[in-house]
């Protein structure tokens, strides 16, 4: 009979022991990724599970349903999911499932939401059997192990043009100061605005501070500056994690949008990432997980797609559908998840 240990973990030493422990992690599964992203009122919490040898971890925010006694478990923004340490395609997960549904149940939570890290393999085997896996969409990775003249081999001739033009006229800025952090809000503060993004994109000057000062990761602030006027006109936020390099997110000056500076801030990224050793360059997908203009952009510079998919779980059907009855729009969109989320505004 095997023997297992099942625990929740909120120690910041404690989760960082466990990242340790697996083979592979992302930014997205950091304690202060995890603390820098929460709500008011949710609860970063991550599980461990051993068995001889096996190790598991799931890292998520606890949040309870409106005045309720439930709650329900979502991943950070981003691309998340679980971690794990000797799981193969040959793991027999029904221990890990039957605790790990022990503990939904125990906890009151109704259901669990997890968009998955495309980099981090057999995620889905320690999984399977729990609700469902959902293929979205595919995310753009530049693979950072080719030769930086073969990589660019395989960028459109727009997106070399544009790269050529950007060079011309910008010079390249390694940032990561205070002032540089709220000229980099004040950027991203316009995209936002540009795309009409809802209010929970709008993240504070404390979330800007946390992120550049945290230890758990390393993150770089690339400014494109137009050598002509000494103006700032683009800048991205790449956050670098073990082998991944993802590109987190980014804004450009409304003027000089037709100059797509982001693509030279991409390229000089690509190019420290090979120098520094990196494998992956995540540029992410499109808006809504669909294949639209941004994501052509992205694609733009890579065919290496990779599948982005998302784990949904209804732990207690019944409970769940009292929920949709008691809180969710009737007249909105119906695969929304979990559905008494998408609410009568």
């Amino acid at each position: 009979m095997s023997i297992s240990k099942f625990k929740t973990i909120t120690d910041k030493q404690e989760w960082q022991e466990l990242l340790n422990a697996v083979e592979k992690f992302d930014f997205y599964h950091t304690y202060d990724y995890h603390h820098l992203s929460k709500a008011e009122g949710e609860i970063p919490v991550l599980i461990k599970y051993e068995e001889e040898g096996n190790i598991i971890g799931l890292p998520f925010l606890k949040r309870r349903i409106f005045n309720t006694d439930y709650f329900d478990i979502t991943s950070v923004y981003g691309y998340a999911g679980t971690l794990h340490k000797n799981i193969d395609e040959n793991y027999d997960n029904v221990h890990f499932l039957n605790q790990l549904n022990t503990y939904f149940q125990e906890n009151n939570i109704v259901t669990v939401f997890a968009r998955l890290n495309p980099y981090i393999p057999f995620q889905e085997k320690a999984i399977a059997g729990l609700g469902e896996i959902v293929k979205l969409s595919k995310v753009v990775n530049i693979d950072l192990t080719k030769d930086l003249d073969e990589q660019r081999t395989i960028f459109s001739k727009t997106t070399k043009r544009y790269i050529n033009k950007a060079r011309k006229l910008c010079t390249v800025k390694v940032g990561g100061t205070k002032d540089d952090m709220k000229v980099f809000q004040d950027l991203y503060y316009e995209n936002m605005d540009r795309v009409n993004a809802k209010k929970s994109y709008y993240f504070d000057e404390a979330y800007f501070d946390k992120f550049i000062n945290s230890s758990d990761f390393q993150t770089d602030v690339l400014f494109a500056i137009l050598k002509e006027t000494n103006e700032i006109i683009s800048a991205a936020m790449m956050v670098r994690t073990n082998d991944i390099i993802q590109y987190h997110i980014s804004g450009t000056r409304n003027d000089y949008l037709n100059l797509t500076p982001i693509r030279l801030l991409i390229d000089e990224m690509r190019i420290k990432g090979v120098d520094q050793k990196y494998a992956y360059f995540n540029l992410g997908g499109g808006l809504g997980s669909s294949e639209d203009s941004l994501f052509n952009f992205k694609a733009s510079f890579s065919k290496d797609f990779k599948d982005f998919k998302i784990w949904k779980y209804i732990v207690n059907q019944s409970i769940y559908d009292d929920l949709v009855k008691q809180f969710a729009d009737k007249n909105d969109n119906q695969s929304f998840f979990p559905l008494y989320r998408n609410t009568v505004s």
